[in-house]
Parts: structure tokens; sequence; C-alpha cells
């Protein structure tokens, strides 16, 4: 059975399962996460998704699918999940909550207690902190379901009795990495923000294996 314990007498090269590997984040992550000498592990929808992932192991199967996750999961010592749905400003979204609820069961199943999961600025107590044009519209008009189901996804996280860490990044950009994040957990004051996705998947990889944030979910931002 993999353990924080396993996982952190093995800090040089950890083994991690990537869900949303085929998004612009978690192409970065498994990008730099190979570039650290980690051994990577992706679960994609299909093997048309696939391309681009060369160096990585690929799963084929639905992260809803709790006996594909843990399938996946062997072996592993911790998962990052960078999920993401498509704006849907009418229908209900379930797709976060329904593949996190999947995955907590499976990691206790598989003993994987290291969990690192993207959520984004607007989740939790976040909400109210993106800025007037986010707040106001965006997230109201367009991402309101989205964030609903986010909601839902944190829950399942802080209620799972893992060694979590939820991120949520502030509004996310393509520009290069900066390599200078502030990571905030009190908000007072703080409104709007943006990040490159380069910063937040060197961040999220530091919590694959650091305790600094864990238990916690810090907005990280310039």
């Amino acid at each position: 059975m993999n353990s924080i314990n396993a996982l952190h007498s093995d800090l040089a090269r950890p083994k991690i399962l990537v869900l949303g590997a085929t998004g612009g984040t978690g192409r970065l992550i498994v990008k730099e996460a190979l570039a650290r000498g980690f051994e990577v592990r992706a679960l994609v929808r299909s093997s048309a998704k696939a391309s681009g992932l060369e160096g990585t192991e690929v799963f084929i199967g639905d992260a809803r699918d709790e006996a594909v996750l843990r399938k996946a999961l062997q072996g592993m010592d911790a998962v990052v999940s960078s999920l993401g749905t498509p704006v849907s400003p009418f229908r209900e979204v379930t797709v976060l909550s329904s593949a996190t609820s999947a995955l907590v069961s499976a990691m206790k199943a598989a003993g994987v207690s290291r969990l690192v999961c993207i959520t984004g600025i607007g989740a939790g107590d976040s909400a109210g902190h993106g800025g007037f044009v986010f707040d106001r519209l965006i997230l109201p008009v367009l991402l309101r379901k989205v964030y609903a189901d986010k909601n839902r996804q944190e829950a399942i996280v802080r209620g799972s009795g893992l060694d979590w860490v939820l991120v949520r990044p502030s509004v996310l950009n393509d520009k290069p990495a900066r390599h200078e994040i502030r990571a905030l957990t009190d908000l007072s004051g703080f409104h709007g923000g943006t990040i490159a996705r380069a910063d937040v998947a060197n961040f999220v990889l530091d919590q694959v294996h650091t305790n600094t944030w864990l238990g916690r979910s810090p907005l990280i931002t310039w």
C-alpha cells in the first residue's frame, strides 16, 4: 500500500497520476513533472486526446469510472487533478464532483493519500474576490453552473480524509512563468488578479511532496 510516508521516502522521483492532462494547464503540469524527473501517468478519455503526452504512461478511460481510476492508481504515490469543464450557462454541471467522488473512493481503495486538486478563484470562500468583471459578469452569467459543481468538488475533497491541497488559481493566462507566486488564504482586500498556467503547474507540483499547504485552499496569483 502506498502512503504519504512512502511518498516522502522517494522525493526525487514520485509517481503521479494526472487527471485533466490534456487541458491547457494539465499539459504544462505533465511537461513540468517530466522535467522534474517524476514518473507520470495520465488518464485521458481517448487515444486521440493523448497526442503530445510523450514520456507519459497513458491510461484510456472516463475519470468518473471508479474501476478505471483504481487501475490507473496502481503503483502511484499521488494524484494531481486539473479537471475542467466547458462553459455551461444553462445545463447543470456534475462532471467535476462526480469524477472527484469516484477518485476519492478509488484512492482510498488503492492506498494513495496525496491529492492536489485545482479548482479556481470564485470557489468556496474565494467567491467575490475575482474583480468586477469576473464577479459581476463572467461567473454569474457564464460560469454559475460550473462553479456550483466546483463547490461540490471542494466539499468532497475536504471531507475525503485524504492528504489534500485545493489550489485556486486567479484568472489564467498563457504568458511565460514568472516564478513569483503569491499564495493567499486571507483574501481581505484582494480583488482580481491573474497568473500564468505555467506558474500554476509549478506550484501544484511543489505540493506533491511538501506539506506547507496541506489541508488548506490557497489562492495563487501574481
